[in-house]
């Protein structure tokens, strides 16, 4: 039982050490061996402590790995999400536009009735005005004389023919047939 004990807590270090005497052979063995196992103590101490701080450094590097693939998918999540916003903005942007598109419509609309409305009117006017000056104005006057409108022909006043004489050649061409 003693021997499992020492083999377990010291033989590693004492064969080491005991190699390491008979490789230098030193003047002193014993203080030799004695101080080879406080380094040895030393060194299992910080190579403890190496492998300690190379776990925490790839414990580290795991946590820096998964912060930046987060980052990375904000990053993503937020240029999407600005892309919509922009989207959202450019669709009420056209429907803005479209609602002042319709509203100018419909003034320009309603201001082309109400001119209707004015020159219908007007024409109204002008014909029951012109009617009477037809009735009251001498009646040698041509077309373009009566007319207050642009282009209106110039035409010298024509005479009708007798109805008679109409219906006498209407008749003869009803005969023929």
């Amino acid at each position: 039982m003693e021997s499992l004990y020492l083999q377990k807590c010291l033989g590693t270090c004492l064969t080491q050490g005991l190699t390491e005497v008979a490789r230098v052979r030193p003047v002193d063995p014993i203080e030799y061996l004695a101080l080879w196992i406080y380094k040895y103590k030393d060194n299992v101490t910080m190579e403890q402590l190496r492998q300690k701080e190379l776990a925490d450094l790839e414990h580290e590097r795991e946590l820096a790995v998964i912060e930046q693939e987060m980052m990375e998918r904000l990053k993503a999540e937020e240029l999407l999400f600005q892309q919509q916003q922009l989207a959202f903005q450019l669709e009420l942007e056209m429907q803005e536009k479209e609602r002042q598109r319709i509203e100018e419509l419909q003034r320009a609309q309603e201001q082309l009735e109400k001119e209707m409305r004015v020159n219908i009117e007007n024409i109204a006017k002008s014909e029951d005005s012109s009617h009477l000056e037809d009735v009251t104005s001498d009646s040698g006057k041509t077309l373009a004389e009566i007319s207050n409108r642009y282009g209106a022909p110039n035409l010298s006043r024509v005479e009708e023919l007798d109805e008679p004489m109409l219906s006498d050649v209407a008749l003869n061409i009803d005969q023929d047939l």
